[in-house]
């Protein structure tokens, strides 16, 4: 099932071209969630089968618009964290390497020993609210990842019990700054973070470490790769994430970009795309009003 977020704050099951409007069933699960619940009930609320055909037969009966005709969202719209995976295909490791010798970086490029970094969750935007640069004198790069979209709470969660925490996966943007400063800092921008166009649930993808992606910027293929080529496959990367944080419902997970990352500007549109019901994930990129704040 793919669920998207849309307009103003609206929920909707996609099916085919449409976007069927279940606004209502999310509005009933949010009343029923304290101010003090950790995570986003919605998501959470995927996660039981039973649940899941509720949202699909409440889709059945509802109202639906074309989805070219919205503006999408993320798919979540509170998680507690954002947390990311560097270095996670070796091809980037290699296309990388002397930028880090250029900085002397103090990463060392293997996954294990440098550990996963946050993005601020204000960086966090969907495709219909476009993608401001931050900083047009300096390099800002596209990154292609699979999300993952945690389902329920786990800490110290078992490799082999992983993927009983996933609700859902999302295509996702990591949006780079380069430079110095620290990389959650540099990443963090607003618009930053990229999710969408919806979130598929976990049952329509049957093996998330085997998901192809390709990502073009102006129509140009600037990467295309695999999940199979990931150092830290999903199962890992949510073990690992566990071991440092409690993982809530609504919780996401980059997991890494292939090679191929490169530069973008105001005027250009970046493409992420599966062969997989993901769909695509296509933003505009824009030059930012200097003291406005983006929204999303």
């Amino acid at each position: 099932m793919q669920i998207a977020r849309y307009n103003d704050d609206r929920l909707g099951v996609v099916r085919g071209g449409d976007v069927h409007d279940v606004t209502a069933l999310q509005t009933e699960i949010r009343s029923r969630s304290p101010y003090t619940y950790m995570g986003d009930p919605v998501v959470a609320f995927l996660k039981p089968p039973e649940n899941r055909r509720t949202m699909a037969e409440t889709a059945a009966k509802a109202t639906s618009v074309p989805v070219a005709s919205v503006q999408l969202r993320a798919p979540v719209a509170r998680p507690t964290k954002l947390v990311c995976a560097p270095t996670n295909y070796q091809k980037h490791i290699e296309e990388m390497a002397a930028a880090r010798v250029a900085r002397s970086s103090k990463h060392t490029a293997r996954i294990g020993d440098d550990g996963l970094f946050l993005k601020a969750n204000s960086a966090l935007v969907g495709p219909g609210d476009g993608l401001a640069v931050r900083f047009p004198d300096r390099r800002n790069d596209h990154e292609a990842e699979l999300v993952v979209v945690i389902g329920k709470t786990g800490s110290d969660i078992p490799l082999a019990s992983a993927f009983d925490y996933v609700a859902g996966y999302s295509l996702g943007l990591d949006m780079t700054v380069r430079g110095g400063e620290d990389r959650s800092f540099r990443k963090s921008p607003d618009g930053y973070a990229v999710l969408g166009p919806w979130l598929v649930t976990a049952d329509d993808i049957s093996d998330p470490d085997n998901v192809p992606l390709e990502l073009t910027v102006n129509g140009e293929t600037r990467q295309k790769s695999d999940t199979s080529q990931l150092i830290y496959g999903v199962r890992r990367l949510i073990e690992f994430a566990s071991s440092f944080y409690t993982l809530y419902p609504g919780d996401l997970i980059y997991t890494g970009t292939p090679d191929g990352v490169g530069p973008v500007k105001a005027g250009d549109v970046i493409r992420v795309t599966s062969a997989m019901s993901l769909g695509a994930l296509e933003i505009a990129v824009r030059a930012r009003t200097a003291g406005h704040t983006e929204s999303r």
